[in-house]
Protein backbone atom coordinates (compact mmCIF):
# COMPACT_ATOMS: atom_id res chain seq x y z
CA UNK A 1 0.00 0.00 0.00
CA UNK A 2 2.79 2.42 0.84
CA UNK A 3 4.76 1.39 -2.21
CA UNK A 4 1.67 2.36 -4.10
CA UNK A 5 0.91 5.57 -2.61
CA UNK A 6 4.51 6.26 -3.09
CA UNK A 7 4.34 5.77 -7.02
CA UNK A 8 0.60 7.65 -7.07
CA UNK A 9 2.63 10.81 -5.40
CA UNK A 10 5.72 10.62 -7.53
CA UNK A 11 3.14 10.24 -10.68
CA UNK A 12 1.65 13.67 -9.54
CA UNK A 13 4.10 15.46 -8.67
CA UNK A 14 5.53 14.86 -12.48
CA UNK A 15 2.72 15.99 -14.49
CA UNK A 16 3.24 19.14 -16.63
CA UNK A 17 0.66 21.24 -17.15
CA UNK A 18 -0.20 23.91 -20.07
CA UNK A 19 -2.92 26.85 -19.85
CA UNK A 20 -4.73 27.85 -22.89
CA UNK A 21 -6.52 31.30 -23.05
CA UNK A 22 -9.08 32.12 -25.25
CA UNK A 23 -8.91 35.44 -25.51
CA UNK A 24 -11.95 35.99 -28.23
CA UNK A 25 -15.05 37.36 -26.94
CA UNK A 26 -16.51 34.55 -28.52
CA UNK A 27 -16.45 31.38 -26.59
CA UNK A 28 -17.45 28.77 -28.92
CA UNK A 29 -15.89 30.62 -32.36
CA UNK A 30 -12.49 30.10 -34.14
CA UNK A 31 -10.10 31.12 -31.74
CA UNK A 32 -11.51 28.20 -29.23
CA UNK A 33 -11.64 25.38 -32.33
CA UNK A 34 -7.84 26.58 -32.79
CA UNK A 35 -7.11 26.30 -29.44
CA UNK A 36 -8.81 23.20 -29.04
CA UNK A 37 -6.56 21.53 -31.69
CA UNK A 38 -3.18 22.66 -30.43
CA UNK A 39 -4.41 21.42 -27.06
CA UNK A 40 -5.94 17.85 -28.14
CA UNK A 41 -2.23 17.84 -29.21
CA UNK A 42 -0.51 18.43 -26.07
CA UNK A 43 -3.03 16.02 -24.59
CA UNK A 44 -1.55 13.34 -26.82
CA UNK A 45 1.64 13.42 -25.81
CA UNK A 46 0.79 13.40 -21.87
CA UNK A 47 0.33 16.85 -21.29
CA UNK A 48 -2.14 17.63 -19.00
CA UNK A 49 -4.10 21.00 -20.07
CA UNK A 50 -6.78 23.52 -19.06
CA UNK A 51 -8.56 26.03 -21.53
CA UNK A 52 -10.25 28.82 -20.03
CA UNK A 53 -12.24 31.75 -21.75
CA UNK A 54 -12.14 35.35 -20.51
CA UNK A 55 -15.41 35.99 -21.01
CA UNK A 56 -17.11 38.60 -22.78
CA UNK A 57 -17.30 41.42 -20.03
CA UNK A 58 -15.62 44.38 -19.55
CA UNK A 59 -11.59 43.91 -18.19
CA UNK A 60 -10.20 46.84 -17.25
CA UNK A 61 -6.95 48.05 -18.02
CA UNK A 62 -3.59 48.69 -16.21
CA UNK A 63 -3.24 52.35 -14.91
CA UNK A 64 0.21 52.18 -14.08
CA UNK A 65 -0.47 52.43 -10.48
CA UNK A 66 2.55 50.44 -8.98
CA UNK A 67 0.27 48.73 -6.24
CA UNK A 68 1.06 45.23 -7.09
CA UNK A 69 4.60 46.21 -6.81
CA UNK A 70 4.35 47.15 -3.31
CA UNK A 71 2.78 44.42 -2.05
CA UNK A 72 4.53 41.78 -3.41
CA UNK A 73 1.49 39.30 -3.68
CA UNK A 74 1.29 38.81 -7.40
CA UNK A 75 -2.08 39.85 -7.56
CA UNK A 76 -3.72 43.44 -9.52
CA UNK A 77 -5.42 45.87 -6.85
CA UNK A 78 -8.34 45.64 -9.25
CA UNK A 79 -10.03 42.27 -8.36
CA UNK A 80 -13.49 42.44 -9.97
CA UNK A 81 -12.59 40.59 -13.26
CA UNK A 82 -10.58 37.47 -14.06
CA UNK A 83 -7.34 39.11 -14.06
CA UNK A 84 -5.76 37.89 -10.20
CA UNK A 85 -7.59 34.19 -11.15
CA UNK A 86 -5.73 34.03 -14.02
CA UNK A 87 -2.14 35.07 -12.78
CA UNK A 88 -2.64 32.53 -10.43
CA UNK A 89 -3.53 29.63 -12.85
CA UNK A 90 -0.45 30.68 -15.01
CA UNK A 91 1.90 31.08 -12.31
CA UNK A 92 0.61 27.22 -11.25
CA UNK A 93 1.07 25.58 -14.79
CA UNK A 94 4.63 24.89 -16.93
CA UNK A 95 3.73 26.92 -20.15
CA UNK A 96 0.76 28.87 -21.71
CA UNK A 97 -0.76 29.43 -25.36
CA UNK A 98 -2.62 32.67 -25.41
CA UNK A 99 -5.36 33.14 -28.39
CA UNK A 100 -6.83 35.93 -29.79
CA UNK A 101 -9.08 37.02 -32.59
CA UNK A 102 -7.36 40.02 -35.12
CA UNK A 103 -9.08 43.27 -34.49
CA UNK A 104 -7.50 46.16 -36.31
CA UNK A 105 -4.47 44.22 -36.84
CA UNK A 106 -3.77 43.18 -32.96
CA UNK A 107 -5.27 41.53 -30.43
CA UNK A 108 -8.55 42.02 -29.03
CA UNK A 109 -8.91 44.80 -26.91
CA UNK A 110 -10.04 43.00 -23.55
CA UNK A 111 -6.87 40.83 -23.91
CA UNK A 112 -4.60 43.40 -24.47
CA UNK A 113 -5.95 45.04 -21.21
CA UNK A 114 -5.88 41.44 -19.01
CA UNK A 115 -2.39 40.70 -20.46
CA UNK A 116 -1.25 44.34 -19.40
CA UNK A 117 -2.03 43.59 -16.24
CA UNK A 118 -1.01 39.76 -15.78
CA UNK A 119 2.36 40.73 -16.63
CA UNK A 120 2.59 43.79 -14.96
CA UNK A 121 1.68 42.33 -11.50
CA UNK A 122 2.70 38.76 -11.66
CA UNK A 123 5.00 38.12 -14.60
CA UNK A 124 7.81 36.62 -12.46
CA UNK A 125 6.28 33.72 -11.86
CA UNK A 126 6.13 33.13 -15.47
CA UNK A 127 9.50 33.18 -16.49
CA UNK A 128 11.23 30.83 -18.41
CA UNK A 129 8.30 29.17 -19.25
CA UNK A 130 7.37 28.42 -22.89
CA UNK A 131 4.64 30.07 -24.69
CA UNK A 132 2.67 31.09 -28.07
CA UNK A 133 0.43 33.18 -29.22
CA UNK A 134 -2.16 32.44 -31.33
CA UNK A 135 -4.11 34.85 -33.73
CA UNK A 136 -6.97 34.09 -36.10
CA UNK A 137 -8.25 36.22 -38.13
CA UNK A 138 -10.87 36.73 -41.43
CA UNK A 139 -8.27 37.84 -43.84
CA UNK A 140 -5.46 39.34 -42.77
CA UNK A 141 -3.50 41.15 -39.68
CA UNK A 142 -3.09 37.40 -38.18
CA UNK A 143 0.45 37.43 -38.23
CA UNK A 144 1.21 41.10 -35.66
CA UNK A 145 -1.49 40.24 -33.88
CA UNK A 146 0.27 36.99 -32.84
CA UNK A 147 4.05 38.80 -32.60
CA UNK A 148 1.67 41.07 -30.41
CA UNK A 149 0.85 38.44 -28.16
CA UNK A 150 4.49 36.86 -28.20
CA UNK A 151 5.83 39.96 -27.08
CA UNK A 152 4.48 40.06 -23.94
CA UNK A 153 6.80 36.25 -23.56
CA UNK A 154 10.03 38.00 -25.29
CA UNK A 155 10.13 41.11 -22.33
CA UNK A 156 9.62 38.00 -19.79
CA UNK A 157 12.23 35.65 -20.13
CA UNK A 158 9.87 33.04 -22.09
CA UNK A 159 11.05 30.73 -24.55
CA UNK A 160 8.66 30.99 -27.85
CA UNK A 161 7.42 27.77 -29.12
CA UNK A 162 6.90 27.48 -32.94
CA UNK A 163 5.27 25.60 -35.24
CA UNK A 164 5.74 25.17 -39.26
CA UNK A 165 3.90 28.01 -40.34
CA UNK A 166 3.06 31.02 -37.71
CA UNK A 167 0.82 30.19 -35.52
CA UNK A 168 -2.62 31.39 -36.85
CA UNK A 169 -5.48 30.19 -38.54
CA UNK A 170 -8.30 31.32 -40.60
CA UNK A 171 -12.24 31.90 -40.24
CA UNK A 172 -14.51 34.30 -39.53
CA UNK A 173 -18.12 32.80 -38.47
CA UNK A 174 -17.75 30.07 -36.06
CA UNK A 175 -16.88 27.02 -37.47
CA UNK A 176 -15.08 28.34 -40.72
CA UNK A 177 -11.60 27.43 -38.78
CA UNK A 178 -12.37 24.00 -39.64
CA UNK A 179 -12.04 24.11 -42.74
CA UNK A 180 -8.68 25.52 -42.58
CA UNK A 181 -6.52 22.60 -42.90
CA UNK A 182 -3.31 24.41 -42.41
CA UNK A 183 -4.29 26.22 -39.22
CA UNK A 184 -5.02 23.49 -37.99
CA UNK A 185 -1.95 21.38 -38.55
CA UNK A 186 -0.22 24.21 -37.44
CA UNK A 187 -1.77 23.80 -34.31
CA UNK A 188 -1.19 20.34 -33.78
CA UNK A 189 2.52 21.06 -34.38
CA UNK A 190 2.42 23.75 -32.02
CA UNK A 191 1.07 21.57 -29.37
CA UNK A 192 3.53 18.84 -29.88
CA UNK A 193 6.68 20.69 -30.56
CA UNK A 194 5.57 22.80 -26.94
CA UNK A 195 5.48 18.91 -25.29
CA UNK A 196 9.03 18.34 -26.38
CA UNK A 197 10.06 21.71 -25.58
CA UNK A 198 8.23 21.35 -21.75
CA UNK A 199 9.60 17.95 -21.21
CA UNK A 200 12.96 18.59 -22.47
CA UNK A 201 12.89 21.11 -19.84
CA UNK A 202 12.19 18.80 -17.20
CA UNK A 203 14.43 16.42 -17.80
CA UNK A 204 17.10 19.37 -17.78
CA UNK A 205 15.82 20.64 -14.59
CA UNK A 206 15.25 17.10 -13.10
CA UNK A 207 19.31 16.57 -14.21
CA UNK A 208 20.14 19.51 -11.34
CA UNK A 209 20.62 22.16 -14.33
CA UNK A 210 19.28 25.86 -13.03
CA UNK A 211 17.46 28.11 -14.52
CA UNK A 212 19.82 31.13 -15.89
CA UNK A 213 21.43 33.58 -13.31
CA UNK A 214 18.98 36.81 -13.35
CA UNK A 215 21.05 39.72 -13.62
CA UNK A 216 19.76 42.92 -12.34
CA UNK A 217 17.69 44.97 -14.50
CA UNK A 218 19.10 48.07 -15.73
CA UNK A 219 16.80 50.72 -17.09
CA UNK A 220 18.28 53.52 -19.19
CA UNK A 221 15.97 56.42 -19.90
CA UNK A 222 16.43 58.73 -23.31
CA UNK A 223 15.95 61.82 -21.30
CA UNK A 224 17.02 63.13 -18.18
Amino acid sequence: MRAAVAARSQEEETIVKVLLINGSPRWKGNTNRALEEAAAALEAEGVQTELVWIGNKEIRGCIACGICGKTGDKRCVFAEDCCNELIAKAAECDGFIVGSPVYYAGMAGSLRALMDRMFYAGGTNFRFKPAAGVAVARRAGAIEAADQINKYFQINCQPIVSSSYWNIAYGRNPGEAQGDGEGLHTMRVLGRNMAWMLNSLKIAADAGLPLPEQEKRLSTNYIR
